[in-house]
């Protein structure tokens, strides 16, 4: 034999060893017999691993989640109520933290699956990420459902039980009529202010608001301060004390009261408050309440704003409200050229509506309707000259310069029952029985209802005839069919301003407030 050829034989072997231990050694896999690396340890392919292997095991396929029907807020552990719309990512998110052995794997992706929304079912999509045997990670999906418990939240429970409010705010107003509440309540809608109330109470004077948190209450009079002028006391009333921590439980109420001014009212100014608002007419009209007393000399449209705190330090009543305005019929309306914003000063010429015909009496008298009235028009306005006030402030004027009438505002006709196009929203609230326990009760709470409905529907017709009034104040789409008038019957004039639909909002399916129809 060739040493040499021996040597050539054990050179190669050599070469396909060191090329073996370069390659590493193949293996095939135990269940479907593919040649993988046998370097990395695995008996099985990556395949055969997903098929086999589960790595969401441990994570259950069903969990259930809370609800509460009246406030429509979802649950979150332990005990936070949070409000989530459908497939929003706040609902994701509390989904997410109700699934246990989420925090074995590595979450990738989450979506929401479509169900109906009446079914009580939310299903959820995972994708995630884990290890499945040493060096080797997996991704797989799976779906989660979600089965939605109706129940009711602390919150709403409290509502509906007697006595477990912290805090009320007690709105009242001295004045006969429910107007100011009626705007106030508009107010309260559109810049959502109520939405922390546990309950809404009315009576006869005012309204209650109840409040589970004092700073709830804290809060709703801030907006009160920053819409209408008003004062109030806070008292509180011990309900429990524990002797061994010294921890005391209280019920506190805010007691507010709006100024007893309205729109269109009839005022005497005190003589120093009128010179110091740049020695104004002490007869004066007030033109608007907002956070301040507009007040309107009506004979040279000069205009003065007093605060609330002004007011509380000196107040003084209205000498007359809109409920004692006289129809006067306009003869002649002649121009002077003063004008203050949409104010214009006219010499007018009236006759009270009821002297048509039976005497020759006129008035001749300056006033700042002088751009919306004309002759043959009808205009509401206080007959000063026939008129006896039992004001000693009143008394004080000088007769000289007091006017026989002062016109407020322009009268229009209108027909008895009236299809609008717009509507308003109305706050749900609770209506306490008035002298329901004496013998007169039924008709002194129909003589409440008739008022009531009589103020609704002056403050609707206020509404039409203030372009400014209307700016403040959410007004939906009436989409109710227009009165037809029956054969036979008939046909009523009306002059009344209509509302453009432009300034009307579509009104929402979802929204949670009862509607109110516009028709009386």
């Amino acid at each position: 034999m060739d040493p040499n050829g021996h040597n050539h034989y054990h050179q190669q072997d050599m070469m396909m060893q060191q090329q073996q231990m370069q390659q590493g050694a193949t293996v095939l896999c135990c269940n479907c017999g593919t040649p993988i690396d046998g370097s990395s340890g695995l008996v099985m392919c990556y395949d055969c691993i997903k098929l086999t292997v589960d790595i969401t095991e441990g994570i259950p396929r069903e969990a259930n989640i809370s609800f509460c029907r009246n406030c429509e807020r979802f649950l979150q552990p332990p005990g936070q109520w949070i409000r989530a719309e459908l497939e929003s990512r706040e609902l994701l998110a509390i989904c997410l933290r109700r699934l246990k052995g989420l925090t074995k794997v590595r979450l990738v992706d989450a979506s929401f699956i479509w169900t109906e929304p009446h079914s009580r079912r939310i299903r959820v999509k995972l994708t995630v990420q884990g290890e499945a045997m040493a060096n080797t990670i997996i991704q797989q999906t799976f779906e989660v459902e979600y089965v939605v418990i109706a129940m009711q939240c602390p919150d709403c429970a409290r509502s509906y039980t007697t006595n477990t409010w912290r805090a009320t705010v007690q709105i009242r107003q001295k004045v006969p009529h429910k107007r100011t509440f009626l705007y106030l309540e508009q107010l309260i809608l559109k810049h959502n202010a109520h939405v922390d109330t546990i309950s809404i109470t009315e009576s006869r004077d005012g309204l209650d608001f109840f409040y589970a948190q004092k700073n709830h209450a804290a809060k709703m009079l801030d907006f009160l301060e920053s819409v209408v002028p008003i004062k109030y006391k806070k008292s509180e009333e011990l309900i429990s004390q524990d002797t061994h921590t010294g921890s005391s439980t209280y019920k506190f109420s805010f007691s507010v009261e709006i100024v007893p001014i309205c729109k269109d009212d009839l005022v005497v100014l005190p003589k120093k408050l009128a010179a110091h608002l740049g020695n104004i007419s002490r007869l004066v009209l007030c033109s608007k309440v907002s956070n301040t007393l507009q007040f309107l000399d009506p004979c040279t449209l000069q205009t003065a704003d007093i605060t609330g705190s002004v007011y509380w330090r000196d107040e003084f009543p209205s000498l007359a409200d809109v409920s004692q305005l006289v129809e006067f019929i306009v003869l002649d309306v002649e121009s002077t050229g003063v004008s203050r914003g949409n104010k214009v000063l006219a010499d007018v010429t009236v006759a009270r509506s009821s002297d048509l015909g039976v005497n020759d009496q006129v008035y001749y008298i300056k006033s700042h309707l002088g751009a919306i009235l004309h002759a043959g028009d009808a205009v509401m306005g206080y007959f000063i000259g026939n008129s006896n006030y039992n004001s000693p402030m009143f008394d004080t004027l000088q007769s000289d310069y007091v006017p026989d009438v002062i016109l407020v505002k322009k009268h229009y006709q209108r027909r008895t029952k009236k299809n609008r196009n717009w509507k308003l929203k109305r706050m749900a609230r609770e209506h306490k029985d008035i002298d329901a326990s004496q013998d007169y009760g039924a008709r002194s709470q129909k003589q409440e209802i008739e008022r009531a409905e009589k103020d609704y529907e002056l403050f609707l017709q206020e509404l039409e005839e203030d372009e400014d009034l209307r700016q403040n104040i959410n007004m939906y789409k009436n989409n109710a069919p227009p009165a037809v008038p029956q054969p036979g019957e008939p046909v009523e004039e009306d002059n009344a301003p209509e509302i453009n639909i432009d300034e009307l909002l579509d009104e929402l399916d979802d929204m949670t407030l009862e509607d109110t129809p516009m028709e009386e």
